[in-house]
């Protein structure tokens, strides 16, 4: 990066990040990328792993975000199936609750039609006796029936990586732990940033005409190092999600539903888990590392029990946790629950483009209007000129499985190759369920002698997707694997303590980590799994996560891979 120069440099690489690239890169820009962190390691990992439509947007007449938001999901379905899974969603309707028979049958009817739903998947309504027949664990006293519709659930980690891995394969550069310390000018505009290398401790000067901020939480952090911070500012709220295991809390059936007050909740059935949220409040702390607290789980766990009286959760089913941070617009006057989450895009006077707000399910269109903006800057600046976006169709990476019609049929074929080349069939169809058209990319991995007693302590389950990651999607620590890689840390946490000794040993061997680098990850790793679990504000010994920066090892292995 630092021996070029760029057309646009894109800030952040979370989702908005990554479609920015993508969508620049695709159009003929020449395209950086910095992310300070890892790939979607902020908002981007943390949301409530929902790629829908905004249903609750109508209470608040946004009827705009609703129709453009719904017709975006089936763009990111059809783009990427692999890490997309169409469900439905129960809305319980309850005596004295938020929603009335009329007003739910209505709404859903508006909602299917302002996101252009198919007949087929439309709002179903329900009587008293179907809505248990579907959920028995529902609270049944006043219930009065409910109503059904089609939303989207998703990885929104393992999502961010494919849309920046096709942006990558498309021509742009880009890296994680590559922090901006500072900005460039020449006669008061902006024309690059030094961004510093936090592994290695090195830092390069890369220039672009156009410097794009999509740093979620940290786009006023960039503004301020802009001096232009003023006017409108972020309002940062903070959402927690708690897991448990379907043996204590049996859900199989989604449900949507409100709590005594006010607010909507929803809990979500996913591989052998219940996870429910989300709480929805100001935030001010440590913005890279948000955590639960007590006032969190006690807030979810006396809305599981409300609406689940049963079931008779308590802090100890806690299996794991996660939390994230809503870089949403600030509104004067309004409840975090009610501000807008609404995108807007702001030019300062240094000519800095900055993407605040927005949502997970329109990070496409958000991306679009960016670089069409970026289109014009740079047409006026340098006199070049680019095309409209062609993102719309564009698979992501590992996308190229026939659509969501052919996604099934694709998977089934995919795992008797797999299967036919020495992988068991059962594990086969989990890696293309997750990696889509990369699967075939594993099964190579898994055909190759193991190298070394580090590989061989560890079954090919675990073996070939962190290769994969570290070789193809530039996973640099253990925490970067097992939360952004494949989730586990957050849907089976028994599975990230049983193998996290022997994956730090593989990657400390792969990357040649010195005996305090594999000592400081190892921390890293346990901080994670000790906070998914025990609030941040309950009396602990841990020592809390990423230090400004790490011990300096030689990284080469990541980046190379990482520019295809």
């Amino acid at each position: 990066m630092a021996g070029e120069h760029f057309d646009v440099l894109v800030i952040g690489g979370g989702i908005t990040g990554a479609g920015i690239a993508l969508d620049a890169a695709t159009r003929g820009m020449k395209v950086a990328l910095a992310e300070m962190q890892d790939f979607a390691a902020g908002t981007s990992s943390r949301s409530t792993k929902l790629v829908h439509g905004g249903l609750r947007y109508l209470k608040q007449f946004e009827v705009g975000m609703v129709a453009e938001v719904g017709k975006e999901r089936a763009i990111v379905y059809e783009n990427g199936p692999h890490v997309t899974t169409p469900e439905r969603m129960l809305l319980p309707m309850h005596k004295g609750g938020t929603f009335g028979k009329f007003t739910t049958s209505i709404g859903l009817q508006v909602y299917d039609r302002l996101a252009g739903v198919k007949h087929s998947k439309r709002r179903r309504m329900h009587d008293a006796q179907e809505t248990l027949a579907k959920e028995p664990l529902l609270k049944r006293e006043g219930l009065k029936g409910g109503g059904t519709y089609v939303e989207y659930r998703t990885d929104d980690a393992r999502m961010t990586i494919e849309v920046m891995k096709k942006a990558v394969a498309s021509g742009a550069l880009a890296a994680n732990y590559a922090r901006v310390s500072k900005l460039l000018y020449e006669n008061g505009r902006v024309i690059g940033a030094h961004v510093k290398d936090r592994a290695s401790g090195e830092g390069y000067d890369v220039r672009a005409t156009i410097v794009i901020n999509a740093a979620g939480p940290w786009v006023d952090t960039m503004r301020e190092m802009d001096g232009s911070k003023k006017g409108k500012m972020l309002q940062l709220t903070k959402g927690v999600h708690l897991v448990f295991d379907q043996q204590r809390f049996p859900l199989h059936q989604a449900i949507y539903f409100d709590t005594p007050d006010g607010r909507m909740v929803f809990a979500i059935p996913r591989d052998r888990k219940t996870y429910v949220g989300t709480t929805d409040t100001v935030y001010k702390a440590d913005t890279a590392h948000p955590r639960m607290t007590t006032a969190d789980r006690t807030y979810i766990i006396n809305a599981i029990n409300y609406m689940f009286p049963d079931v008779k959760i308590t802090a100890e089913d806690v299996e794991s946790s996660w939390a994230g941070v809503r870089p949403l617009i600030y509104e004067e006057g309004k409840d975090p629950s009610e501000i807008s989450r609404r995108d807007e895009i702001w030019e300062s006077a240094s000519g800095m483009v900055t993407i605040a707000g927005g949502k997970l399910t329109g990070y496409r269109k958000m991306a679009e209007m960016v670089v069409d903006r970026a289109a014009e800057l740079l047409k006026n600046r340098a006199g070049a000129s680019y095309g409209g976006a062609v993102t719309r169709d564009l698979t992501m990476s590992g996308g190229d499985v026939g659509g969501s019609k052919g996604f099934e049929g694709f998977v089934r074929s995919t795992a008797d190759k797999g299967a036919s080349h020495g992988v068991p069939r059962q594990l086969a169809e989990a890696w293309v369920k997750r990696y889509g058209s990369n699967a075939e990319r594993l099964f190579a991995i898994a055909a190759r002698p193991k190298q070394g007693q580090a590989e061989d302590a560890l079954p090919d389950e675990v073996r070939v997707p962190l290769l994969y990651a570290m070789e193809e999607e530039m996973a640099v620590t253990p925490a970067d694997f097992f939360i952004r890689r494949t989730g586990a840390l957050f849907f089976n946490i028994a599975w990230v303590k049983q193998w996290k000794t022997q994956v730090i040993g593989l990657m400390a061997e792969r990357a040649g980590w010195s005996a305090e680098q594999q000592e400081w990850y190892t921390e890293e790793l346990e901080t994670e799994l000790h906070y998914a679990v025990v609030p941040e504000d309950e009396k602990s010994t841990v020592s809390v996560g990423w230090a400004e920066e790490v011990p300096e090892a030689p990284l080469n292995w990541g980046f190379s891979f990482f520019m295809w």
